[in-house]
């Protein structure tokens, strides 16, 4: 990779390896889908050097091996990906044409997802888990999960997700949800079915009906951060995040925008500045993660929300997700044996 200067992360925290300033969505699997989709039509060297001169480096990213579950031994792939909101962190509407200036004062990730693909190829799981889900934070005590990221930065956030889920992270991957907006415009938009109707707080005089619809960047953006219009607010948001990242999944792997290379350089030209990932995934790693989720096709990749008891309250007197720790323990046992399909079948999601 290009050299990048480091940037500190708060106290506690590990430093970040950049050209430019990166946070962090869920959209860092969309770049290894690109990647991947166009290996067949022998883009993948051009594309995979300007990814990589364009995506900045999170390092280190990974705990001390000796705190970490062993390595997957059945052939299967976990991804993690942070994500976070230049705007909620205090950014703003006009600085949004630019990558963001800098990580969140607070350090906290708003956005956590697990993307396991199953070593035989059969599909791609994408489980979404609650930022205040009470968790232990390994060293630290019970806290929001989201906390994991001030104390420790990156590494400490994949070492509490390793611990919840007893299962190895593979690779790390970082986005800003600005980097949604031109990805959406360099598609040509995105249709996508809206779940549940709602007026946009973040779109001024903007109203998402139910049903199908296509949504231009800023639409977009405005859908993905929604909460506030919500009664149950993260829960929603959380399932608007997933609706709208299988509709971008569908779009991007399309035989329409696969087979058109201008297209696709300048989707990952969008996405690439606002993107970090952790240094084993170059563009060749990239590659191959993206053939499987390309294989995959947004048909039968299969997005849920780790299980949750609802809410409640700290001792501290925090509003808190409280989890479902037997629904959390068989997916541990179901990452083990890479069964996460039954899982999914057994508990309904």
């Amino acid at each position: 990779m290009a050299q990048h200067e480091f940037d500190d992360w708060p106290a506690g925290g590990a430093p970040v390896r950049r050209r430019r300033p990166v946070r962090a969505l869920l959209a860092a699997v969309l770049v290894l889908v690109l990647l991947a989709g166009l290996a067949a039509g022998g883009y993948l060297f051009a594309l995979g050097r300007s990814f990589e001169s364009r995506a900045a480096t999170i390092a280190p990213a990974f705990p001390e091996g000796a705190l970490r579950p062993a390595e997957n031994a059945t052939g299967a792939t976990n991804i993690l990906l942070l994500g976070s909101d230049s705007r909620e962190a205090g950014g703003t509407p006009a600085a949004a044409a630019a990558p963001p200036a800098g990580l969140p004062t607070s350090g906290r990730s708003d956005t956590m997802m697990l993307v396991h693909i199953p070593g035989d190829g059969s599909g791609v799981f994408v489980a979404s888990i609650m930022r205040d889900t009470w968790v232990d934070i390994p060293g630290h005590g019970s806290h929001k999960l989201n906390a994991a990221f001030a104390y420790g930065g990156v590494p400490l956030a994949v070492l509490s997700i390793e611990t919840l889920l007893d299962t190895r992270i593979d690779h790390v991957a970082a986005i800003d949800m600005e980097g949604f907006k031109g990805l959406t415009d360099a598609l040509g938009g995105v249709e996508v079915d809206v779940p549940v109707a709602f007026d946009a707080s973040q779109l001024r005089g903007h109203h998402f009906a139910e049903g199908r619809q296509p949504m231009t960047g800023e639409q977009a953006l405005a859908f993905v951060r929604e909460r506030k219009a919500f009664a149950d607010g993260d829960y929603q948001r959380v399932r608007d995040q997933q609706v709208f990242l299988k509709a971008l999944l569908g779009e991007l792997t399309s035989r329409q925008t696969l087979a058109n290379p201008a297209t696709v350089w300048d989707a990952v030209s969008q996405i690439s500045p606002y993107l970090a990932v952790d240094e084993s995934l170059d563009a060749v790693a990239a590659g191959r993660v993206g053939l499987a989720m390309a294989r995959a096709r947004s048909g039968s990749t299969h997005f849920f929300t780790l299980p949750t008891l609802g809410t409640g309250r700290s001792a501290d007197g925090q509003s808190i997700v409280l989890p479902d720790t037997a629904a959390i323990a068989a997916l541990a046992g179901a990452l083990a044996e890479d069964d996460v399909a039954g899982f999914v079948q057994d508990h309904g999601l």
